[in-house]
């Protein structure tokens, strides 16, 4: 086996914590948009018409539970998006099942997608790609992931998705009102990349997103997984 010689010190693998212990290796980050109708006609769309998109985010986008996130450079509009997100522990491409889609998941969290929605804004405006308003530096707080053996789906038929602003409710939904649900996302991202261990997969926010200034505690609950918490520095 050749030798690597690398010309600088590597940056070290982006990881998400795991509930119980254990890092988990993160590979690339996935997200949907437009994947709760309430959303998709806050943000002005049509969601008869407006089928979901995916967009990206770095590997170290990832931030844990309980960090504090600086407000990012190159916006005066921060916004925050509760999301369900999901963690593979196995890989696959043109998947057709929703067995072949859950055998892949290693587990659940809470997290948020943070975004410059005023660079968003501008970007839809242009017709231009989303990167600089949701694949910035921290953009992705995630809560413990825990493991789907001990947290089936079947504990989250009736779970709620609860973003908490200063202890002030703001968003509030049933995960039963995504669009696609999560089998059909994985199936769908499938069709595009080549899925593979240490992915995750932020599934979409539901209505009520909106602003975030400095020193605002932000908090993520999602049935009877682990909370996630964080506050903007």
């Amino acid at each position: 086996m050749p030798i690597v010689s690398f010309v600088f010190e590597p940056s070290a693998q982006p990881v998400a914590k795991v509930l119980g212990g254990g890092d988990f290796p993160v590979r690339r980050i996935f997200c949907i948009g437009k994947n709760y109708a309430d959303h998709v006609r806050e943000m002005g769309g049509d969601p008869k018409s407006d089928p979901p998109v995916f967009f990206t985010k770095p590997a170290d986008a990832v931030v844990g539970t309980g960090t504090i996130v600086s407000y990012p450079q190159g916006t005066s509009n921060l916004h925050y998006e509760g999301e369900l997100v999901i963690a593979l522990k196995a890989g696959g491409r043109d998947l057709k099942t929703r067995e072949e889609a859950g055998a892949l998941i290693f587990g659940q969290a809470a997290g948020c997608d943070l975004t410059r929605r005023d660079l968003q804004g501008a970007a839809k405006k242009a017709g231009g790609p989303w990167d600089a308003a949701k694949g910035f530096d921290n953009s992705a707080p995630l809560g413990l992931i825990a493991r789907i053996e001990d947290f089936p789906p079947d504990l989250f038929d009736d779970a709620r998705l609860i973003l908490k602003v200063n202890g002030v409710e703001k968003q509030n939904a049933s995960l039963r009102d995504m669009i696609w649900t999560v089998p059909e996302i994985i199936i769908a991202l499938s069709g595009l990349f080549e899925l593979k261990a240490g992915d995750l997969i932020f599934t979409g926010t539901p209505d009520g997103v909106g602003p975030l200034s400095r020193e605002d505690q932000v908090e993520v609950t999602i049935g009877v997984l682990p909370p996630l918490e964080f506050a903007i520095g």
